[in-house]
């Protein structure tokens, strides 16, 4: 007996939530907090970790764009299988590792699984709700997210209970990467949806999956969207990676007050998210954004000159829901401004220039923070780029296709 249509589409939903929570948790527990001391028992060279760092970040600058669009043309359940492979058996690579430079391939490989995952599910959720594209994404981006924050929790807990054993840690990662794929297995395996055409032999694949990037890239409202997404990102890497320090160096907080203002980093989007998506569903995307833009960006303008728990508290927490409401919006309006046969290249897109920002971000921001002016450069740089983000997206009179 075939579901009803609308029971179909929530249990298409609830299997990729599942699968997006476990494999999210699996990738980050797999570097949070295990991947420094790992790479340090490994006698890494000081002037390579950094690569270790970021081996697992570059294939999402190379392969989103390429698996998304594969994705419209080859079907959503090939490549979100492939991603599934990708999160089971990595884990377990970890085990054979011996020297600094394998957990550097290691860590590539391991890259690829979320590089593929996220900007095909998105596709996907994009694809089946059409009406309700912004909840449903941010619902699905806010599972990932409690998973991203109970990783490095569940792996300090393991660490502790098994006297610093890393194998015993990736033996868990791996168990939670299984997890993800057998889980969205029944789904994945099912009858196939058809791609949007025939799908044609490798060089009418090559040929089509060009033509949908020259189309994408050559679209103005998804570039200044896109560019919005890469400036939220590029703050909230920086963010989340040099708050801590300022935190302990100059408000002189104490591990307990820093991981509470740090952590609504993470636990304001969890809450905040689905409800700013369904928000824009309802009043367009374009307010949201604007104002997730002006909001963010003022509360890291004010950062530096807050030095007590309570007001960096709120600006945290401010700050969090200016990054919610901005992204619960953006994937939503790129899969509105193209054609539905190029849902995937546009998530895609946007995910590669998105990590771009991520990527740049604490790159500049170090630099910033080694001048004289320090964390008082930091922040008020981060807020004014968000800012200026904001006034070109207003601007610009971005909205959905017509």
């Amino acid at each position: 007996m075939e579901l009803h249509p609308e029971k179909a589409s929530d249990s298409i939903f609830l299997t990729l939530c599942t699968m997006g929570f476990f494999a999210i948790l699996s990738s980050t527990m797999s570097k949070n907090p295990v991947l420094k001391p790992f790479a340090t028992s490994l006698a890494t060279p000081a002037n390579w970790t950094g690569l270790v760092a970021s081996a697992s970040t570059i294939p999402g600058i190379l392969v989103s764009l390429p698996a998304a669009s594969l994705s419209d043309i080859l079907g959503r359940k090939k490549m979100l299988l492939l991603a599934g492979i990708i999160f089971a058996s990595a884990p377990f690579l970890y085990l054979l590792v011996s020297v600094w430079w394998q957990l550097v391939v290691v860590r590539f490989y391991h890259g690829f699984a979320t590089a593929v995952f996220v900007p095909v599910a998105e596709a996907s959720v994009a694809e089946i709700f059409q009406d309700r594209r912004g909840e449903r994404i941010s619902l699905f981006s806010s599972v990932t997210y409690v998973g991203r924050g109970m990783a490095p929790f569940l792996g300090a807990t393991i660490l502790q209970a098994t006297g610093r054993n890393f194998h015993a840690l990736y033996l868990a990662v791996g168990i939670a990467g299984v997890t993800a794929l057998v889980m969205a297995l029944p789904y994945l395996v099912e009858g196939k949806r058809q791609a949007a055409g025939p799908q044609g032999n490798r060089t009418e694949v090559v040929r089509r999956m060009l033509r949908a990037w020259r189309v994408v890239a050559k679209d103005r409202r998804v570039l200044t969207v896109s560019l919005v997404q890469a400036c939220q990102f590029y703050a909230f890497g920086s963010v989340e990676y040099f708050l801590v320090g300022f935190l302990t160096e100059v408000a002189k907080l104490d591990i307990l007050l820093t991981g509470i203002v740090s952590g609504s980093l993470v636990v304001m989007p969890i809450l905040a998210k689905p409800y700013m998506g369904r928000v824009s569903d309802r009043i367009g995307r374009r307010i949201p954004i604007a104002v997730g833009c002006a909001v963010s960006g003022s509360a890291l303008l004010a950062v530096p000159f807050a030095t007590r728990f309570p007001a960096l508290f709120l600006l945290g927490v401010v700050y969090g829901f200016g990054f919610a409401s901005v992204t619960a919006s953006t994937p939503a309006l790129v899969g509105e401004l193209v054609p539905v046969g190029l849902i995937g290249t546009s998530m895609g897109f946007l995910d590669t220039v998105m990590d771009v920002g991520q990527t740049i971000g604490p790159i500049v921001c170090g630099l910033l923070l080694a001048s004289s002016l320090g964390y008082f450069a930091v922040f008020p740089s981060i807020g004014l780029v968000l800012l200026a983000a904001g006034v070109i997206f207003v601007f610009s009179k971005v909205d959905r296709r017509g």
